[in-house]
């Protein structure tokens, strides 16, 4: 997330230029602007999830597992690796998911000390449920943030 609310001007930028010379000042406005932008979109997709109990990382474990195409599904730590999220963090949030009965585990046959994460039907229904929402809310959103012509 991104907390600058008020960018700096053009006028401050150049004075930082002019402070330090090898910083660019477009890339750095753009860089800014885009930061800004994808925070407030966040915080949309954020209050969209709320609306369904679930958080943006709980989210993108749905997707993730409706994406795979293995019927065996990931290992955990593939799951975190994917979504690029620290392993206990995603042990904290697979948890959740599947006492919400929307994943299950199972053992991994070629390694005993690992368990993969599957998702249920009743995940596929909630991702599915949601998705015309998420993608309403990102078609609202870049129509009212995209740059005029």
């Amino acid at each position: 997330m991104f907390f600058l609310k008020e960018l700096p001007t053009r006028q401050v930028l150049e004075r930082y230029h002019a402070a330090f010379p090898a910083m660019q000042v477009e890339t750095i406005d753009r860089a800014l602007r885009m930061l800004r932008t994808a925070s407030l979109l966040l915080r949309e997709l954020e209050a969209y999830f709320a609306t369904h109990q679930l958080s943006q990382a709980r989210f993108l474990v749905l997707v993730v597992l409706d994406r795979e195409e293995d019927p065996g599904g990931l290992r955990i730590s593939e799951v975190a690796e994917r979504i690029d999220v620290a392993r206990p963090v995603m042990t904290r949030t697979l948890q959740s998911l599947a006492a919400g009965g929307l994943v299950r585990f199972r053992e991994d046959e070629t390694d005993a000390r690992s368990r993969r994460v599957l998702l249920t039907a009743k995940g596929k229904r909630r991702l599915h449920d949601m998705l015309p929402g998420y993608y309403a809310t990102i078609d609202a959103f870049m129509k009212a943030h995209d740059a005029p012509d």
